[in-house]
């Protein structure tokens, strides 16, 4: 699995520059994963690619950031080291054939409406104002968006994003008021029954040790990691 490519695919940065074998990504500064570096090879003037790199987003008043997944060359990660770059956010990949069922009360779109965006962004929602540019992320690449609704309510949600014959599962975020129910598990077994089943992958915090153990009782496994370095 490459799992550098499906997360780039799944939540693609709107501003994209090449640059000597790697892609310097950009939205917004929303979420590290859409900007950040996407360091794959080993470019012909690394000192260079890397001054580029700062230089792409300083021109845009964010900070410098690497994504070092299986792809990054080898070396780089301690070459930012030396140069001052904090390593954080170490996430885990973890993919499987996870069971998949319709569940009563699930609702299932292709697009995220106004409530659905609330409810994540009421979850994940680090980035102060930035709801406009997490949903024009969200809708660079077709998806469906799933709610465990009540009274028209999205108590949990979640979003897949069908890559061939792997789906991606992203954005799963329940309520803190409505956890301990099983919501996030209906959600996501929503989304796998409207793939039609088959292989899936997510990514998850290597903190997040509830989400980890909900995952793996749904079939997933560790398959990768990655962190990102940040000037």
């Amino acid at each position: 699995m490459d799992a550098d490519r499906l997360v780039h695919e799944a939540w693609p940065a709107y501003e994209q520059q090449p640059h000597d074998g790697w892609i310097f990504r950009c939205a917004g500064g929303v979420t590290k994963r859409a900007n950040s570096v996407l360091p794959v090879g080993l470019p012909a003037d690394l000192p260079g690619a890397i001054a580029a790199a700062e230089a792409f987003y300083a021109e845009r008043g964010l900070p410098c950031v690497f994504s070092m997944g299986p792809g990054a060359p080898a070396g780089l990660d301690e070459e930012l080291e030396r140069r001052g770059y904090a390593l954080v956010d170490p996430t885990l990949v973890m993919a499987g054939t996870p069971k998949g069922e319709p569940v009563p009360g699930v609702r299932i779109e292709e697009r995220p409406w106004p409530e659905w965006l609330e409810t994540w962004w009421a979850v994940d929602g680090r980035y102060g104002s930035g709801l406009e540019e997490a949903a024009r992320i969200c809708a660079g690449v077709p998806a469906w968006y799933a709610a465990y609704e009540e009274d028209g309510v999205p108590l949990a949600v979640g979003r897949g994003v069908p890559q061939g014959d792997t789906l991606g599962i992203y954005c799963m975020a329940t309520l803190p008021s409505a956890r301990r129910r099983g919501l996030g598990r209906a959600v996501l077994r929503g989304l796998v029954a409207r793939a039609g089943g088959g292989p899936a992958y997510l990514v998850v915090t290597a903190g997040n040790a509830g989400a980890q153990a909900l995952y793996r009782s749904e079939g997933f496994e560790i398959a990768g990691r990655y962190h990102y370095r940040v000037r």
